[in-house]
C-alpha cells in the first residue's frame, strides 16, 4: 500500500472513530443531563399526577430501559444488515428524538420520547462499537476503545455542568437540544466515511428472545418504581415482579433452544466472561447511580441551584477524563483485571467515606469533606471504564463483534436501569423507616411512604406536605441518615465485585480478540481463555 493510501486510510479511520466518539458524547449527556434536569421538569409539570415520584423516575428509567433491553437486538441487526447502516439509523433517530424532547408538551410525552431516544441510542451504540471492532486490530483497537471510554466519561463529567448552565440560562428544554447537536455532527461528518461491514453468517433477529427480555426488564423496572408509593405487598407490584420472573425464565428457555440465540448463555460457563460482565455491574452501583441520586439530593432536598450542583458533581466525574487512558497504560505491567479490581476497591473506600461525610447533611463543612471521597469514587470507577469495552470483544471472534458488544453493552446499560430502580426503591424504604422513627404525629403508613418516595426523587416540598407535623430539618436529617446507610451498602457491594473481578480476571494479560469465522472456533477460543 502506498504512503498516500496509508494516509487516506488513516484519515478515514480517524473520522470513523471521531463519529462514534461524538455519539458516545451525546449518550451520557442525555443521561446525566436528564438527571440534573429532573427537578426543573418536575416543577414545570407539577399538576395532577404528572409530578408524581413514579412519573419523574421514568424521565431517566424510560431512556435506560429502552436503551438496555434492545442493545443485544441492535447488535444482531448490525451483524446482519450492516454496522454502518444501523449506526446511521440510530444516531439519526437519536437526533430527531432529542429535538422532539425539547418541544415536549407534557411529562407523559416526554417519558415516551425518552423511550424512543433510548431505542435509537441502542442502535447507535451497538452499530458504532461493532464498526470500531472491524476497523481496528490489536493495540490500535485497545487505544480506540480507551478513547471511546474517555469520550463517554467526558459526557458524564461535563453533563451535569452543561445541564446546570443550560437550565440556569435557557431552561430545561435546552438540555435535550444539546444532544441533538452532537448527534447531527456525528451523522454529518462520520457516517459518510464509514464502510459497510456485516457478519456473513448472521441470521434473523431473535424475536422471541427480544420480546421476552424486554418485557421482563420492563415489568421488573415498573414494579420496583411503583413499590415505594404503593407498597411492596400491593397487587400490582407483586404481579409485575412475578411476571418479570416468569418472563425471565421464558427468555432463558428460549435462548437455550434456538440455533443462534441473541444471548449465548453458554458463555457464562467461563469465569473470564463472567468477570467481564461484573465490571459494568460494579460501575453501575458505585458510580452511575450517584450521577442521578446526588443531583436529586443537592438540588431538590438541599436547595442547591442546578449550576452549583453541576460544578460539585464535577468532583465525581472529572476523573473520567484522564484515568481511563492512565489505566490503559498500566496494562503494560499489570493484567487488566488487576487494574480494574484495584480501581473498584478504591471506589468502595470512597463510597464509605462519602457516606460518613454526608451523614450530617450536605451544608457547611460537610460539603468540603465530600470532595475527596467523590474524587476517589470517580477515579476508582474510571480505572476499569476504559478497559471494559476492549475486554468485552475478546471473548468472541471478530466476525461476531456485534454480538459481543451487544451482550456487554446490555449488561452495562440494563444494569444501569436496574441499579437506578433498585437504589431509588431502597433509598425510599430506608427513608420511610427513618421518618417512622422520628415522626411523633403518628402519620399513617401511606403518608410516610408518599413522603419518603417524594424525598427519594428530590421533592422536599411535597414531602413536607404529606407530613406537615415534621419540620423540614427533620425530613432532611432522616433522608441524610438513609442516604448514608445506602452508600455503605453500595460500598460493600462494590468491594465484593472487586474481589470477584480479581479472582476471574486477575491473571488475564491478553485481551485482544482473535479472528475466526466459525462458531465452533469461537467456542474453542472461549474455552481456552476460560482456563487461563
Amino acid at each position: 500500500m502506498t504512503p498516500l493510501r496509508n494516509d487516506s486510510e488513516r484519515s478515514r479511520r480517524v473520522a470513523i472513530l471521531a463519529a462514534v466518539c461524538l455519539a458516545a458524547l451525546a449518550l451520557p449527556l442525555a443521561f446525566s443531563g436528564g438527571a440534573v434536569a429532573t427537578p426543573a421538569i418536575g416543577r414545570a409539570f407539577a399538576t395532577g399526577t404528572a409530578g408524581s415520584p413514579a412519573a419523574l423516575n421514568w424521565i431517566t428509567n424510560a431512556f435506560m430501559l429502552a436503551f438496555g433491553s434492545l442493545l443485544m437486538a441492535a447488535g444482531t441487526l448490525a451483524d446482519r444488515y450492516g454496522r454502518r447502516r444501523v449506526f446511521a439509523l440510530g444516531i439519526g433517530g437519536f437526533t430527531l428524538a432529542s429535538i422532539a424532547l425539547a418541544c415536549a408538551p407534557s411529562l407523559l410525552a416526554l417519558d415516551l420520547l425518552r423511550a424512543a431516544q433510548g431505542i435509537a441510542a441502542a442502535a447507535a451504540l451497538a452499530g458504532g462499537t461493532a464498526a470500531l471492532a472491524q476497523e481496528f486490530d490489536g493495540h490500535a483497537r485497545t487505544r480506540a476503545f480507551s478513547l471511546l471510554g474517555t469520550t463517554f466519561g467526558l459526557g458524564l463529567a461535563f453533563g451535569p455542568v452543561i445541564a446546570g448552565l443550560l437550565i440556569d440560562r435557557l431552561g430545561w428544554r435546552a438540555v435535550f437540544a444539546t444532544g441533538a447537536v452532537a448527534g447531527a455532527l456525528a451523522l454529518a461528518f462520520g457516517v459518510p466515511r464509514m464502510r459497510e461491514s456485516r457478519d456473513p453468517h448472521a441470521r434473523g433477529l431473535d424475536w422471541a428472545g427480544t420480546l421476552t427480555f424486554t418485557a421482563a426488564l420492563s415489568c421488573f423496572t415498573y414494579g420496583v418504581i411503583e413499590a415505594p408509593g404503593r407498597g411492596w405487598s400491593n397487587a400490582l407490584v407483586t404481579g409485575l415482579l412475578g411476571a418479570s420472573a416468569v418472563l425471565g425464565c421464558a427468555f432463558v428457555a428460549i435462548e437455550t433452544r434456538i440455533a443462534r440465540p441473541m444471548l449465548d448463555l453458554s458463555l457464562f460457563r467461563y469465569p473470564r466472561f463472567v468477570g467481564v460482565q461484573l465490571l459494568p455491574v460494579a460501575t453501575c452501583f458505585c458510580y452511575i447511580v450517584l450521577l442521578v441520586v446526588l443531583p436529586l439530593r443537592l438540588i431538590g432536598v438541599e436547595g442547591y441551584r442546578e449550576i452549583d450542583a453541576g460544578w460539585l458533581m464535577l468532583a465525581l466525574s472529572a476523573p473520567m477524563l484522564v484515568v481511563p487512558l492512565a489505566a490503559a497504560l498500566l496494562t503494560r505491567w499489570l493484567a487488566p483485571g488487576v487494574v480494574s479490581g484495584i480501581g473498584l476497591a478504591i471506589a468502595a473506600v470512597g463510597l464509605y467515606a462519602l457516606g460518613l461525610a454526608l451523614r450530617g447533611g450536605a451544608h457547611g463543612l460537610a460539603i468540603e469533606r465530600t470532595i475527596g471521597p467523590m474524587l476517589a469514587i470517580g477515579a476508582g470507577a474510571a480505572m476499569p471504564w476504559g478497559l471494559m469495552d476492549g475486554l468485552s470483544v475478546s471473548v468472541v471472534p471478530k466476525e461476531r463483534a456485534g454480538m459481543a458488544t451487544g451482550i456487554f453493552s446490555t449488561t452495562r446499560v440494563a444494569g444501569e436501569g436496574i441499579a437506578l430502580a433498585c437504589v431509588s426503591a431502597v433509598l425510599a424504604a430506608l427513608t420511610q423507616t427513618r421518618l417512622g422513627a422520628v415522626n411523633h404525629a403518628h402519620a399513617d403508613a401511606g403518608a410516610l411512604a408518599q413522603a419518603a418516595a417524594r424525598l427519594a426523587t428530590g421533592d422536599l416540598a411535597q414531602a413536607s406536605a404529606w407530613l406537615p407535623g415534621l419540620p423540614a430539618a427533620a425530613l432532611r436529617d432522616a433522608y441524610a441518615d438513609a442516604f448514608s446507610v445506602l452508600l455503605t451498602g453500595l460500598a460493600a457491594l462494590t468491594l465484593i465485585c472487586a474481589l470477584a473481578v480479581l479472582a476471574f480476571l486477575g491473571r488475564t494479560r491478553e485481551h485482544n480478540a482473535q479472528p475466526s469465522a466459525t462458531p465452533k472456533r469461537a467456542a474453542t477460543i472461549v474455552r481456552e481463555r476460560g482456563k487461563a
